[in-house]
């Protein structure tokens, strides 16, 4: 089963569950805030994109931005990072697109097309 990890509240999540929805893909939806995936299961998922870890990163949002991870991440190290993107769902790119064979961050609707249709 797809899993897609959202925030209710973020547009972008928005677009990407009625393309979902409007192309009857089946998926269970997370709630990234209340159930934010575990450091496990992201190193998964890091591996499983093929996508520099960076890419996992909420850059747009407020943690980000507060914590001043754009100048802080280059100097810190994987393991670092995965506990960040651990601590809390609102430092996680989202919408996290989880299938059988591939793992996409953000929605980009071909490539949404590309792993689902």
């Amino acid at each position: 089963m797809n899993k897609v990890y959202c925030y209710s509240k973020c547009s972008t999540c928005k677009k990407a569950l009625k393309w979902l929805d409007d192309n009857n893909v089946k998926y269970e939806l997370i709630d990234i805030k209340e159930n934010n995936p575990d450091e496990d299961s992201l190193r998964k998922y890091h591996k499983a994109s093929g996508l520099p870890l960076k890419k996992f990163f909420n850059t747009s949002g407020k943690i980000y931005k507060d914590m001043e991870l754009s100048k802080r991440l280059p100097g810190m190290s994987e393991d670092e990072q995965f506990k960040l993107l651990a601590s809390d769902g609102m430092v996680v790119k989202r919408p996290l697109l989880v299938t059988d064979k591939k793992v996409l961050t953000g929605f980009k609707e071909s490539d949404w097309q590309e792993a689902l249709l």
